[in-house]
């Protein structure tokens, strides 16, 4: 009898716990395969999905109701394509029908899904378009190497930005819109002033492949990460690097970290005093100023972080359709919100259908407001969880 109320008290725990921990959610069904990304309308009402299943969807986010699908290539279309307002997106793609090799980058209208401005038509790969925090220019990264910036209302080239005899890809906006910098496959990374189209730093971290460059948000600083293979007996790995630099000088400030492992993802805290990068299994948060680690997070083989828009809390996401949310101060543990772990990715036509994937979340967002977060996973699915639950449990 003792056996039975023990068992049956540590059940009780065990329902009450799970209970407590519980974050309400509103799943998005409607997706059939890989959700590329997710994003928020600016007023919170609203969520735009991309997926491999080649639809673009808008959501309510209080009922869960899909509001309206579009059918866009998803391989045609980033997270940074929209514009700031989210009401026009950026695409870029050949067209099936035709097999011609023309590309056409193109403005759509996010709710009619209408061509507003064909803004490039080129033989040849154009790709990332992103839209400049004030949404009046676009950047693509081209073939032949150069990267344009257009004017999204008259559909003009305004600056070619190239240099001879590198590869040159697109990279980010300064906040205040006037800079971009770009990354080259010499190992650098370049600053150009978007009115003169000149070069103003070249920032090298040889002999590194940068793969992820930002600003700060007042546009002071760049933050740059980078790989190296190393090779050893048996296997090659990476070696990864995050570095941040003064946008004026081009001085390097701060060379945060060298690990034995690469780095997935790096960004500035919304106050860029923070910085938080993620090597699959360790996150770390590091002071700007003084370039002094200031916590190190355990996690299971994740890819994608994302500050709240306080930048009080830190969500990272990735293996088995889990995301977790951090405290960016202390760096506790607060919530875990598991998606179905048994879910397996069914990409349906995509170019990748033969293959295999583990459950993973692709995308992870906060709402403007903090109060939300949404993960999109492989397998389609998409949930949005309500954090009130975590202030008044």
């Amino acid at each position: 009898m003792k056996h039975i109320f023990c068992t049956t008290f540590v059940l009780l725990l065990c329902v009450g716990y799970v209970q407590a921990a519980e974050v309400p959610f509103i799943e998005l069904k409607g997706h059939t395969a890989w959700v590329n990304f997710v994003v928020f309308t600016p007023d919170g009402k609203k969520v735009i999905t991309a997926s491999q299943d080649d639809t673009v969807r808008i959501w309510d986010v209080e009922s869960g109701q899909e509001l309206k699908k579009l059918a866009v290539a998803a391989f045609s279309l980033r997270s940074d394509g929209f514009s700031p307002d989210r009401k026009k997106m950026a695409t870029a793609g050949g067209s099936p029908t035709t097999g011609d090799g023309i590309t056409t980058a193109r403005i759509r209208d996010v709710e009619s899904g209408d061509v507003l401005r064909t803004f490039s038509k080129r033989e040849g790969w154009i790709g990332n378009p992103i839209f400049s925090p004030d949404g009046k220019k676009i950047v693509t990264s081209d073939w032949d190497d150069a990267v344009r910036i257009w004017d999204t209302e008259s559909g003009k080239e305004l600056q070619r930005l190239k240099v001879p005899d590198i590869s040159t890809y697109s990279g980010a906006f300064s906040p205040d819109g006037t800079k971009i910098i770009t990354i080259h496959d010499d190992s650098t990374t370049r600053i150009w002033d978007i009115g003169s189209g000149k070069a103003l730093r070249t920032l090298a971290v040889h002999p590194e492949d940068v793969h992820t460059v930002s600003f700060s948000p007042d546009g002071t600083k760049v933050l740059t990460a980078s790989e190296v293979p190393v090779e050893g007996r048996r296997s090659v790995r990476f070696a990864g690097s995050v570095r941040i630099w003064d946008t004026e000088s081009g001085k390097e400030l701060h060379k945060f970290t060298e690990q034995s492992e690469g780095i997935e993802n790096a960004s500035f805290s919304p106050d860029g005093k923070k910085v938080v990068t993620i090597t699959g299994f360790n996150v770390r948060i590091w002071d700007t100023e003084s370039g002094k680690e200031l916590q190190t997070l355990v996690v299971k083989e994740e890819d994608l972080i994302v500050f709240s828009p306080d930048g009080t809390k830190i969500v990272t996401a990735g293996a088995d359709h889990i995301a977790t949310i951090w405290d960016a101060e202390t760096g506790k543990e607060l919530q875990r919100l598991q998606g179905d772990p048994n879910s397996r990715a069914d990409v349906g036509g995509y170019f990748i259908s033969l293959v295999s994937y583990d459950p993973k979340v692709s995308s992870v967002a906060f709402s403007p407001d903090g109060k939300k977060i949404v993960t999109a996973s492989n397998d389609g699915s998409v949930r949005i969880y309500d954090l009130s639950a975590m202030e008044n449990p």
